[in-house]
């Protein structure tokens, strides 16, 4: 879904939101922001932030149901941000604080571009919930079409950036997760049982109709289903939207968003990149919005594919199944979300009907690429 706008250090950034908070609390000022007790965190980043000092600006940057991000200004001009669960989470695995600022740090030690963290606070009493800060790394975030046009109005920086998107998850790839205290993140094997047994069982939890092409892709990625060759670690929701770039130097500045982070099948991260990178006269599944590289000039799939294949020396041969598992993954997160908006516990509107023709778009695409990988 496309984002609002947001400003950090100056540069003009597109964000994925997910189900905003709302003005009000956004760029609310010195003093309580949503989410935020500022007498007690400025305390905290006093004393555990080097070189950090009060007073501080919190400007809410994105929030929702998922994550809360703020954007935290020092009294030196200096710019970090801070993460927290939403308020009022229920499921605390959902939102681990400490487990993000523990891959963060992990994969901070490698060639990966992410920010770097400063703190984490675990004591409850602080903020009424776990967060960590972290730098605030510059960057645009490339979430659709109209930031594409605007933000990287010139081919060839379309192409470097195309370039540097499948190069640092080459390097996450690559990542020996032993090496940098991470071993633990997962199960390494399997993942893609794990992974079809649990996002079917989400389906049949969560489903508001029946759609049978549902569990006829579901059989068919049972089994198809390739030996897992490469494991390592997952990064789970890897695309331009996620990531912040420089438009200038055409690079990936940071990696954001790693709540969904496991160990596992790599490929399934390729093949989720793979998904989102569409081309200007590819149509868009029903009821999908039109994502950043439908504005053309970007690398084509087939190279990057390429590109990824060369620097990390896996075999991606069966590309397309991993295309089609995600589409059908996908497909049954977003029955899960409209389910929630029908039950009228996400707390605003939405489209209810863009998200039933998505998930039936999303289906029909597993079943395309399931015939397309034999």
């Amino acid at each position: 879904m496309p984002g609002r706008r947001m400003v950090c250090r100056g540069r003009q950034m597109g964000a994925d939101m997910g189900d905003g908070v709302g003005a009000d609390a956004a760029g609310a000022g010195e003093g309580d922001v949503l989410g935020i007790d500022a007498a007690r965190v400025t305390a905290w980043l006093d004393a555990s932030v080097a070189g950090a000092h009060g007073p501080y600006r919190f400007t809410l940057l994105a929030g929702g149901h998922s994550n809360l991000t703020y954007r935290v200004d020092t009294a030196e001009g200096r710019a970090l941000v801070l993460r927290r669960p939403p308020r009022g989470a229920i499921l605390a695995s959902a939102h681990d604080m400490a487990r993000e600022h523990r891959i963060l740090a992990g994969v901070g030690r490698t060639a990966v571009p992410v920010p770097r963290v400063l703190g984490l606070c675990e004591d409850e009493t602080v903020n009424g919930a776990p967060f960590y800060v972290m730098d605030c790394v510059d960057g645009v975030v490339v979430s659709e079409a109209d930031i594409t046009r605007e933000a990287l109005p010139d081919v060839a920086t379309r192409r470097a950036l195309s370039e540097s998107v499948i190069d640092a998850l080459a390097e996450l790839h690559l990542v020996d997760p032993d090496a940098v205290g991470l071993g633990d993140l997962g199960r390494k094997d399997a993942y893609l049982d794990r992974q079809l047994r649990r996002w079917s069982g989400q389906w049949e939890q969560s489903k508001t109709r029946e759609l049978p092409e549902m569990d006829e892709a579901h059989r068919l990625l049972v089994a198809a289903k390739p030996p897992q060759r490469y494991s390592g670690i997952v990064h789970g929701d890897f695309r331009l939207g996620n990531l912040l770039s420089d438009p200038v130097a055409a690079k990936v500045n940071a990696v954001l968003d790693w709540e969904l982070c496991t160990q596992g099948d790599v490929l399934a991260d390729l093949g989720y990149l793979l998904n989102d990178w569409v081309g200007p006269d590819e149509p868009t599944h029903a009821g999908a919005t039109p994502p950043p590289t439908s504005a053309g000039g970007f690398l084509s799939r087939d190279e990057l594919v390429a590109r990824y294949s060369a620097r990390t020396g896996f075999e991606v041969g069966d590309i397309n199944y991993y295309r089609a598992f995600q589409a059908w993954r996908l497909a049954s997160i977003s029955e899960g979300v409209l389910n929630r908006y029908l039950q009228g516990v996400m707390g605003n509107e939405e489209d209810t009907d863009r998200f039933r023709l998505s998930v039936e778009g999303l289906v029909a695409k597993a079943l395309d690429l399931l015939a397309a990988a034999r």
